[in-house]
């Protein structure tokens, strides 16, 4: 052998081997993980509340689905959906049977295989530059988000990253830009935990210490994400007007779908429980209402049309000495047609036509049927809901005497336009009605993490009213005050501080979702093209 073979032969000897190509991880891995991030995202949510387990669901579901073909991303994602909605709507399948709450599990576990085939397509990008992991991850989550709280039927946003951040400093960023914004956030900090764990399934290991240190700064990097919301100011009250609102929960005579069964008995808890309140402010027990708060279904006799009812309510208002909001079921504009409301109800003149707000957004299959031969089909509960729920057409800005109210019903309050439309007519104080009484305290304390990001989205105080629990007051910063029980009859009085200012996110409205979502639909186009330059590429 000459010199320079041997020259050669040296300089062969020191290339770089040819690194495998890129794998994802084993299916027997990746099948557990896309199990466990469906379970960490479950427990991020109440009854459970443990906020961090959030961004660790996202980043199990990115590392099952990074560099997968299409079918199997979807099919993880399915899999981490089943394990998240399943047991989150376990409450739905209580008094109506498993065949509504398996169809809803799985329709929103289909949401989530999306996001599992997204995030294998875009898996090239994040190849080509580490860094691009967090952001996308962010976007794509925002995009599925985006999408399920909108079809089919107008949407069940139930599930939203935003709404599991109660405890979580991440929360201050809804007045930033509401709970995109916040989803965002959360999956940012989630893309950055799988950049940080994320290894090379080509043999190599973590052998080099010098591989812990991007570890240890991405890591780092997730934390500071979550500590970010710290730097946001929440909780700041408008003019300092104040007012004191009355929440009475009157409870019902039992629990179920026919709760409504006995409905006079229903109204009746709500009167004497009023009429109650205004003996011990007649004492000087408790200081005089403003403002009475009663919950959804609290009347669900039309008090318009029958006489008995009217004037019961009439007695709890002259009693009192102050105007009641009442959800109440009235009749429709046509028959055989419902409207589930909140009116309000003045000492000494009664029912104010001028403040009635007639639900937007009423609950397909719940409280209206679509499809209703079809669905029939599939289960003759539909059949429960005899009158459909027909929606109003305007915001539900309610003028109380001291206080304008922004009137939301029951799931109203998970949709981000019809809570923001109020605020922007002048709401100083948000007001959710719901019926708790179809459901259990998992439900409710699941809705009432909702409220928390409304008040902070819009720097309002907030209180959510029930017919048999949760209620309790919201201040503008999501802390939560005179909470009620589960299933009893309580009575919380609180001087809340009145807001007329606009955060940043009651200002943009709808743009950070329609910015953040536009940017995962060009994300996916960017990896469609960056997938057919590597196909055409020779060698």
């Amino acid at each position: 052998m000459t010199t320079v073979d041997r020259d050669q032969t040296h300089a062969d000897a020191e290339q770089p081997r040819p690194a495998a190509g890129p794998r994802p991880l084993p299916l027997r891995v990746a099948a557990p993980l896309a199990v466990a991030a469906g379970l960490a995202l479950l427990v991020a949510f109440p009854p459970y509340g443990v906020w961090p387990a959030a961004p660790v669901g996202v980043a199990l579901l990115a590392a099952a689905a990074h560099r997968r073909r299409l079918r199997a991303g979807a099919g993880l994602g399915f899999l981490a959906g089943v394990a998240l909605f399943a047991p989150l709507l376990a409450w739905t399948n209580l008094h109506t049977g498993y065949l509504p709450w398996v169809l809803l599990s799985l329709l929103q576990a289909g949401y989530l295989a999306l996001l599992g085939a997204a995030t294998a397509w875009v898996s090239p990008l994040a190849d080509r530059a580490r860094w691009r992991w967090a952001p996308l991850t962010g976007l794509l989550w925002v995009g599925q988000e985006a999408l399920r709280d909108r079809t089919p039927f107008g949407g069940f946003p139930w599930g939203r990253l935003a709404f599991s951040q109660g405890d979580s400093p991440l929360l201050r960023l809804a007045a930033l830009g509401g709970a995109p914004l916040v989803t965002f956030a959360v999956a940012v900090a989630g893309g950055l935990l799988v950049t940080a764990g994320w290894r090379r399934w080509n043999g190599d290991g973590w052998r080099s210490p010098r591989r812990w240190r991007p570890v240890a700064a991405l890591a780092a990097g997730a934390v500071l994400v979550c500590a970010s919301g710290l730097l946001v100011p929440v909780g700041r009250a408008g003019g300092g007007a104040t007012a004191t609102v009355a929440i009475v929960q009157g409870n019902v005579p039992r629990l179920g779908l026919d709760f409504n069964a006995q409905r006079q008995a229903v109204l009746n808890n709500h009167v004497d429980a009023t009429l109650d309140l205004a003996a011990r402010v007649a004492a000087g027990a408790q200081p005089r209402p403003d403002l009475v708060v009663w919950p959804e279904n609290a009347s669900d006799i039309d008090p318009l049309r029958n006489p008995t009812a009217g004037a019961r309510i009439s007695q709890a208002a002259d009693t009192i000495g102050a105007p009641i909001l009442v959800g109440a079921v009235l009749a429709g504009p046509e028959a055989g047609q419902v409207r589930n409301a909140g009116i309000l109800w003045r000492p000494g003149t009664g029912p104010d036509m001028a403040q009635l707000y007639t639900k937007r957004h009423p609950v397909p299959f719940a409280e209206y049927v679509p499809l209703r031969d079809l669905a029939r089909m599939v289960s003759k509960q539909v059949d429960r809901v005899r009158a459909d729920f027909v929606p109003g057409s305007t915001p539900g800005v309610v003028r109380a005497g001291p206080v304008v109210l922004g009137d939301v019903i029951c799931f109203e309050v998970a949709y981000d336009e019809v809570v923001r439309d109020t605020v922007t007519g002048g709401a100083q104080l948000l007001v959710v009605q719901t019926n708790n009484a179809t459901f259990n305290v998992a439900e409710a304390r699941q809705q009432l993490a909702m409220v928390r990001l409304r008040a902070v989205e819009h720097g309002r105080p907030a209180l959510m009213a029930s017919t048999v629990g949760v209620s309790g007051f919201v201040a503008p910063d999501g802390r939560v005050s005179d909470a009620t029980g589960f299933n009893t009859r309580e009575v919380v009085v609180r001087q809340v501080h009145l807001a007329d200012g606009r955060t940043l996110a009651t200002r943009v409205g709808l743009w950070p979702e329609v910015l953040l979502a536009g940017l995962a639909v060009a994300a996916l186009v960017a990896a469609a093209v960056l997938r057919r330059r590597e196909r055409v590429v020779p060698g």
